[in-house]
């Protein structure tokens, strides 16, 4: 079985929470769970698969954490690795920049080797405007909203968990 770390930013706790339930969905330890700040190229080497998570700040911007985590990504050697990408954000309020933060990550880490999973999410049943973080129709990652679609959360975790499993 291929080792999962997962990797979130988040300033408020929601993006942290978000990460323990997916890790639970897919038996990750605790201790395979860890925050942006603390990532390092020995971390990045020891996982086959990165679930990387963030918030959606400001017009549109990462969680403060991953600034210095892309760099470090993109320092690593990420080829053969896995790389599915989850975010949170608040389709009502930010209609026009609802997850970006994934989008960000995703145009970050294009070039580096790796394979993204998890990467065809269904705009079907989410309420936005625009969002950089929709390619080829689907969202490119698992785009959460616990503001003001809390009640879909756990459905949509289980669906991109589903399909994530296909390739692990």
């Amino acid at each position: 079985m291929k080792k999962i770390g997962i990797f979130y930013g988040s300033s408020t706790g929601t993006c942290e929470d978000l990460a323990n339930r997916i890790a639970d969905k897919l038996g990750v330890s605790a201790q395979d769970v860890h925050s942006a700040d603390k990532l390092t190229e020995a971390m990045v080497k020891e996982y086959d698969v990165l679930l990387l998570g963030s918030s959606t700040w400001g017009d549109g911007d990462m969680q403060d954490d991953w600034y210095d985590g892309v760099k470090v990504l993109k320092a690593s050697d990420l080829s053969g690795k896995l790389v599915a990408l989850f975010g949170c954000g608040d389709s009502e309020s930010y209609c026009d920049t609802f997850c970006d933060a994934i989008g960000v990550l995703y145009e970050d880490l294009k070039g580096t080797g790796c394979t993204f999973i998890g990467n065809k999410v269904s705009t079907d049943g989410y309420s936005y405007s625009s969002s950089i973080s929709v390619v080829d129709g689907c969202f490119v990652g698992l785009a959460l909203d616990e503001v003001n679609e809390s009640d879909k959360t756990d459905e949509r975790i289980d669906a991109w968990v589903a399909e994530l499993q296909k390739s692990l």
